[in-house]
């Protein structure tokens, strides 16, 4: 399997301008020169960080995994201490094509007797209500 070019964090700091970008996620180098009117976050953020490792950064957003897979076409080395197979990004095949596409609901955290009680106690109170007023208010 061929591997990419590797570059030091020295190199990368030298692809610090706009017509010439360069981001380290995760020990992966990559030239997002030709992404940085795409971002949806806007150029600038991803000029703030050229030359420079921008893991830290990228993990706070919590980007997709459509953004990752995104990211690999822009893939150029990785740095030392890093030894990454070369994966080959086509337009036609994303490499994560599972990816969902519906919104989730996030589990509710009540727990199946809080449900029960909830459920059971107006029910309870409807019943003896209904029991009183019978046995009570017929006489």
């Amino acid at each position: 399997m061929k591997m990419e070019e590797v570059f030091t964090l020295s190199q990368v700091a030298r692809h610090n301008l706009k017509q010439d970008c360069w981001l380290v996620i995760d020990g992966k180098v990559f030239d997002v020169t030709k992404f940085l009117e795409e971002h949806p976050g806007g150029e600038d953020v991803l000029i703030e960080y050229s030359g420079t490792d921008a893991t830290k950064a990228f993990e706070d957003i919590g980007h997709s995994k459509k953004a990752k897979n995104l990211l690999l076409k822009y893939r150029v080395g990785h740095l030392p201490g890093f030894d990454f197979p070369v994966t080959k990004f086509t337009n036609d095949e994303p490499p994560f094509q599972k990816e969902m596409k519906a919104f989730v609901i996030k589990e509710d955290s009540k727990t199946k007797k809080t449900a029960l009680v909830e459920l059971f106690v107006p029910l309870l109170v409807v019943v003896f209500y209904l029991s009183y007023r019978y046995f009570f208010w017929a006489i």
